[in-house]
């Protein structure tokens, strides 16, 4: 008694075909799972054996029953591959026509008492499942949203039982969950709530209209982070290719919120500055996207930028560049996307004393060359904009409150408009104000591109015709940090 069933295991985002075959016959009664299974795979055995029992169907106790997940070669991790072994279990036993599953792809975890259960990746299980011809993915009620994202019917069970009913042909496909109950994104923190800091705003509209990166440095409770923080709600939503690449990283790493199946605004991610490499630019046996990854389309927030150990800021320069993490391991190679804006935060020295006239440093010279070590002149090229923050006086603190966060973002959007047609020619006086930088300040080729671009978005914001020398020199005002350096 042979059956077998569809479904795909995950190799970083992309869907590999994985057939679950299911062989039941006499000897010794045993359950026994092959193909490259990793632990969680394995512990399938006793939560399908379970879920079976409690759907009130025939286990067959009394035979040997063996489950190869081919390919035997590629990896099987997790517990999505659950309601697809036991489908395959059931038809192998005939209580489920061996027919049924053709066409259809299977992805889930099975509680004890039969209860499907959502797992990460169902959307590209789901796109997977298009690419090979399928034409329906059962999955859990929950996950059915995400996978008709995927471009395939998605079939929401809740229960094994449910599932069984439905092969039969005893019910009818149920019903997915109604729409009108995906909750609305939750509001952003909003501009307006800045007091004073015109110079780090300018710079925040600059870094959100051209996808910039953006340093902030200064004392400590001059509203850095603050700042930093208000930065996705001047961004414009995704569209629908970069919301779906976002929703496929989300879900692929088990972040998707279950009310919430498109991810359709710029994502925002905040790690703690003792995470690790693996942590940051994604990692570990699957391996699986890290924060850079999820970030991607959005921005990825480093506050206290120098308490980051150094590892973890330099594996960070690859993907700045290429917009792409390529990790290799023994077990596996993957590439994750990762086009995010990078804003950091910093003090200006240890103890946060630099800067503020209304404190005193304490840092001895040799505690502040190692506060500055900490940082290479090799990231520090990266950012875009380096804006030192002061601390705010009296009247800006008890001021009205500032433009809001939606009259910014009309203006990005307008600038994003400009920057995606025809490209700005630079004025002739402009390019000489470049070259003079280049040959007075230490400025790289990089630097000198990533200038340029910002010199374009400049332009871009004020609506203007070409690149004119004013823009370049407002560009060069925000690129040389030398409160990091001096």
């Amino acid at each position: 008694m042979l059956a077998r069933a569809l479904t795909h295991a995950l190799v970083g985002l992309e869907p590999r075909r994985v057939e679950v075959e299911a062989h039941v016959d006499g000897g010794l009664p045993g359950f026994a799972i092959v193909g490259l299974a990793d632990r969680a795979c394995q512990e399938a055995k006793h939560r399908v054996r379970s879920g079976v029992a409690s759907a009130s169907l025939e286990w067959p106790g009394t035979k040997r029953i063996t489950v190869n997940l081919a390919p035997a070669a590629l990896r099987k991790e997790g517990s999505a591959f659950d309601l697809s072994i036991a489908l395959a279990v059931l038809a192998a036993t005939r209580q489920v026509p061996l027919d049924s599953l053709t066409g259809r792809a299977a992805v889930g975890e099975l509680a004890l008492d039969g209860r499907v259960r959502p797992v990460g990746g169902t959307l590209a299980v789901a796109e997977g499942a298009r690419r090979a011809g399928l034409a329906q993915v059962l999955c859990a009620a929950e996950s059915a949203r995400e996978a008709a994202l995927g471009g395939v019917e998605a079939v929401p069970v809740r229960h094994l039982a449910e599932a069984v009913a439905y092969l039969r042909g005893e019910i009818e496909a149920p019903v997915p969950p109604e729409t009108n109950g995906v909750a609305p994104p939750p509001p952003l923190p909003d501009l307006a709530e800045v007091r004073g800091q015109e110079r780090a705003r300018r710079a925040l509209e600059i870094a959100a209209a051209g996808g910039h990166n953006l340093l902030l440095a200064g004392p400590p409770g001059t509203g850095k982070t603050m700042l930093a923080r208000r930065l996705p709600g001047v961004l414009p939503e995704l569209d629908d290719r970069e919301a779906l690449e976002v929703t496929r990283i989300h879900s692929v790493a088990g972040v998707l919120a279950p009310d919430q199946p498109l991810v359709s605004q710029p994502p925002f991610r905040a790690p703690h500055h003792t995470a690790s490499a693996a942590a940051i630019v994604g990692g570990g046996p699957g391996p699986r996207p890290g924060e850079a990854s999820l970030a991607h389309h959005g921005v990825l927030l480093l506050d206290e930028l120098a308490e980051f150990h150094r590892p973890v800021l330099e594996s960070l320069r690859q993907p700045l560049e290429d917009g792409v993490v390529s990790i290799a391991r023994a077990g596996g190679a993957a590439v994750f996307p990762a086009r995010f804006q990078l804003v950091a935060t910093m003090n200006l020295c240890p103890c946060g004393g630099r800067g503020d006239p209304a404190a005193e440093c304490s840092c001895s010279a040799q505690r502040l060359a190692a506060f500055r070590d900490k940082l290479s002149r090799a990231l520090l090229d990266r950012f875009d904009l380096v804006v030192t923050v002061p601390r705010a006086r009296a009247v800006e603190l008890a001021a009205p409150a500032g433009e809001p966060s939606d009259a910014v973002r009309e203006r990005v959007v307008a600038a994003r408009r400009r920057l995606s047609g025809p490209a700005l020619r630079r004025s002739k006086g402009a390019s000489e104000l470049l070259d003079r930088a280049v040959e007075r300040l230490p400025l790289s080729g990089r630097g000198r591109a990533r200038v340029a671009r910002v010199a374009r978005t400049v332009a871009a914001l004020g609506g203007a015709d070409e690149v004119a020398p004013e823009h370049v020199a407002e560009a060069l005002a925000y690129r040389s940090p030398r409160e990091l350096t001096a």
